[in-house]
């Protein structure tokens, strides 16, 4: 009898042991679906998917903005690009007479080079209106963002790295880098150069 008066007692704690577990379970079950449905958590998820969404309409509008407004600055890039072409033929024709022997100290070659000049100001006048303008480089320090080095010459009267011919023009629309001006810079004479190393190692000495 009392081995089954024991057996009764394990078996109801046992029950009561798992009911206590299964309402355990159902309250963190209950508090799961209110933190599920929390209008509060609810509203703040959507206002941060509005936060984003309006950050991604604002990129958006501002690169629209940046695209328009470089269309309508930079819209003729490409066609100034190529016209200046013209430019360099009417150097190139200019250059071609001035070296004609037969046309030398002619009043027709005169009156020609006249006629070019005049065209070509009117060509540099035509870009200037349309903010395109020619880069200064004769005498200028060589600038590897606005000048393309071809070749040097010895110029001991010039600082090294000084432009002192220009075999092409490069020009700047705006802001922009059209092309880049050509150019030969000076660099000092061998003689010059060796002299110093001379005088430098005599001094360490």
């Amino acid at each position: 009898m009392e081995k089954e008066e024991i057996k009764k007692d394990n078996q109801k704690n046992i029950e009561e042991e798992l009911d206590v577990d299964k309402e355990s379970s159902e309250k963190i079950e209950n508090k799961e679906e209110e933190k599920e449905t929390d209008p509060n958590d609810k509203v703040k998820e959507l206002e941060e998917k509005v936060v984003r969404a309006y950050a991604e309409m604002e990129n958006q509008r501002r690169r629209y903005e940046k695209e328009k407004d470089d269309a309508f600055e930079y819209g003729g890039f490409s066609f100034a690009k190529e016209s200046l072409n013209l430019i360099d033929n009417l150097e190139r024709s200019k250059t071609s007479l001035q070296n004609d022997e037969k046309l030398k100290d002619t009043e027709a070659l005169k009156k020609i080079i006249e006629h070019l000049d005049i065209v070509y100001k009117d060509m540099i006048t035509i870009l200037k209106k349309n903010n395109i303008e020619p880069i200064k480089s004769i005498n200028q320090k060589l600038d590897p963002n606005l000048h393309q080095a071809m070749m040097e010459i010895e110029d001991d009267k010039k600082e090294a790295g000084t432009i002192v011919q220009e075999i092409q023009r490069g020009f700047m629309m705006k802001e922009r880098l059209l092309r880049p001006s050509l150019v030969c810079v000076s660099k000092k004479t061998q003689k010059k150069e060796e002299n110093y190393k001379e005088n430098e190692e005599i001094k360490e000495n």
